[in-house]
């Protein structure tokens, strides 16, 4: 009986072991993502920007991709030492690209959101954002309540403006478009009384199109917009996070804006938008005032 009961808890043990050496295997073989050795390896990085959404991420009339996000991007492919290749991407699908390995880093004017840091990681920001709404000068929406029940607001599917629409004005109908350009046209054409999207982008809009006004500059929460790579590729993100704080000891992203932006928000708006070495004001001047404390705590003693 003892030599049955062993060879019993001998083939148990067998059994345990090859399960879990196939489930490590299974696990392998899931992983989507590239390390930051394995993209250097590879000569090339993927990354996933606006093509149609300027001053952010747009192709210019030689083909080339410009813009904001774009300037970080070649930026980063210059410090690892690698190509580009940057991959157009819509709202809707960001976090699709990351999921199945399409790219290594989304650098699309993404908003940080809890959900969406559940199927993806973000790195530091490098922006401010809040939603915004902008509407025809001979109707312009200055609240939420001024959109009658047969009205219908414009919206990008996947973009905060529709999530934070659909979660706190249910009562509004909303007209969803996949890609920037798609919704910008059907604005244009009359389609909504208003486009609701990140204030960057409908302030950019009135700025750029006569006629129109962002009669609310800022709806919901205060957010930020950063990097993000596929779930678990710390590598890759800690790479990143470290770069981010680099770049900002030059100052770099003011430099950024203002070969990007400045012709589209002016100077007014340069700082309120830049966020310089992954620290949002707010956090820069408790950061400040913390280190104050400390330096006059010690002076004291």
């Amino acid at each position: 009986m003892k030599k049955q009961t062993k060879a019993a808890l001998f083939g148990l043990t067998l059994a345990l072991t090859s399960a879990l050496s196939m489930t490590a295997f299974a696990g392998d073989s899931d992983k989507v993502y590239r390390t930051v050795d394995e993209i250097k390896e590879s000569g090339t990085i993927n990354i996933g920007v606006f093509s149609d959404k300027s001053p952010f991420g747009y192709v210019d009339e030689n083909g080339d991709y410009q813009g904001y996000d774009v300037y970080l991007g070649n930026q980063i492919g210059k410090d690892l030492g690698v190509d580009i290749n940057y991959v157009s991407t819509e709202a809707a699908n960001r976090v699709e690209y990351l999921k199945t390995g399409k790219v290594d880093i989304i650098l699309a004017n993404f908003t940080v959101t809890p959900e969406r840091a559940e199927e993806v990681d973000f790195a530091l920001p490098y922006m401010n954002v809040a939603l915004g709404v902008v509407s025809p000068d001979d109707h312009v929406i200055t609240s939420l309540d001024q959109i009658g029940k047969d009205d219908q607001v414009i919206v990008i599917s996947g973009t905060t403006a529709e999530t934070y629409l659909v979660k706190n004005n249910p009562e509004i109908k909303l007209q969803k478009y996949d890609a920037y350009a798609e919704a910008k046209t059907a604005f244009e054409n009359g389609s909504g009384v208003a486009w609701a999207n990140d204030n960057t982008e409908v302030i950019a809009f009135a700025n750029e199109n006569p006629g129109y006004t962002v009669g609310i500059p800022s709806l919901g929460s205060n957010d930020t917009i950063a990097p993000a790579v596929s779930k678990g590729n710390d590598s890759l993100l800690n790479w990143l996070n470290d770069e981010i704080v680099s770049l900002g000891k030059d100052n770099f992203f003011h430099k950024d804006y203002e070969e990007t932006l400045l012709d589209t928000y002016g100077k007014d708006y340069e700082d309120t938008l830049v966020i310089e070495g992954g620290q949002p004001a707010e956090a820069s001047t408790e950061a400040e005032a913390a280190a104050a404390e400390t330096e006059a705590a010690t002076e004291a003693e």
